[in-house]
């Protein structure tokens, strides 16, 4: 654990690899000097996800981040946009409230509601409010049982993190070898951008002509060198077009195998109509809550893109004309993705 003190600034009083030991950091807390000032929480909170939780500093892949921020009274500046940052970092904030503003007071607060504005989540777990310094004490064994129990910080999860994505790959004659290995390639800078691990996001490939090859499935690569070294020796197949099948097969060999806490997504990738129906298995797909993004390449159906695709089908179906151009498209998928899971209520 590290203490950030805030005034009208941030400052580090030390940080997470400063102290090993609760019989060090005991003394080094209580030679802390008060700064004074204004109470900008909000500063404090673009200080904690810009600079606090690094490697450097000491941060741990595996271990939440958790910040506990103590107010007395109210921020002195705006919180939203600070922690909605930081939140979307995997940061865990609690609120700790003393003497919150009484009702003369309430026409100096900046953010009406800044405590709900500000927390992880706003069912009531991450904040704690206390009426005096002096009853600060009993909130010591709430907050710790909070913090400790970690399924409950769900902040941690973020839109990079938190996913079991299915890509399901046309192979057909139509693509050719070297339009092939382009898509590969999209595959892989897509997968470059999320945080891969057993734990964390999780990216299954089936690749499909009439016919269906799960190429590797969920957790078989679990870090991300091994798992772009896969998708570099994918073989191409070559044949027909069964795109319905496919997604059914995406369905039972990849997200049957789902983890309960995994956002499930598939990413259909292909250049023409399929020979069978898309309409029932997408339908299947969707109702089994399995978000389903489609990109579409030179001769592809628009209808057949459109029913694959979750709606709105302008956030989650694309079409290019050629393949070189698939590389265009992959800030924007990253983008609904985050901005999709970003946008979930907060309660």
């Amino acid at each position: 654990m590290g203490i950030i003190q805030y005034g009208d600034d941030p400052v580090t009083e030390f940080s997470l690899k400063q102290f090993s030991s609760s019989k060090d950091l005991k003394p080094a807390i209580s030679k802390i000097v008060q700064k004074g000032g204004l109470s900008n929480v909000g500063k404090a909170l673009s200080y904690i996800n810009k600079h606090f939780f690094s490697d450097a500093n000491g941060n741990r892949g595996g271990a939440p981040n958790v910040a506990v921020v103590l107010v007395d009274g109210w921020p002195t500046d705006k919180v939203e946009e600070a922690s909605r940052l930081a939140r979307e970092s995997g940061i865990n904030i609690f609120f700790v409230t003393i003497e919150g503003p009484d009702e003369n007071e309430k026409q100096n607060v900046v953010e009406t509601n800044f405590v709900d504005k500000a927390v992880c989540r706003t069912n009531g777990y991450f904040s704690l409010p206390i009426t005096s310094w002096f009853a600060l004490r009993n909130a010591v064994q709430p907050l710790v049982k909070s913090v400790c129990d970690t399924d409950r910080l769900v902040c941690s999860k973020t839109c990079l993190n938190a996913n079991d994505i299915a890509f399901v790959i046309d192979g057909s004659s139509s693509v050719g070898t070297g339009n092939f290995r382009t898509v590969l390639q999209f595959v892989a800078n897509v997968t470059q951008e999320f945080e891969i691990s057993d734990t964390d996001t999780r990216v299954g490939i089936v690749q499909y002509t009439y016919e269906q090859r799960l190429e590797f499935a969920f957790g078989q690569h679990n870090n991300k060198a091994d798992l772009l070294n896969a998708i570099k020796r994918i073989n191409y197949w070559s044949g027909g077009t069964s795109t319905g099948a496919a997604i059914t097969f995406a369905a039972d060999q990849l997200f049957s195998k789902s983890k309960p806490n995994k956002r499930k997504i598939m990413i259909v990738i292909t250049d023409g109509r399929s020979y069978d129906d898309v309409r029932a298995p997408a339908l299947a797909v969707h109702r089994k809550g399995v978000i389903a993004y489609s990109i579409g390449i030179a001769w592809a159906a628009q209808d057949e893109l459109e029913y694959i695709a979750t709606d709105p089908d302008r956030d989650h179906s694309f079409f290019v004309d050629e393949f070189d151009n698939l590389y265009n498209y992959v800030p924007k998928i990253i983008h609904n993705i985050c901005n999709e899971f970003n946008s979930q209520p907060r309660n």
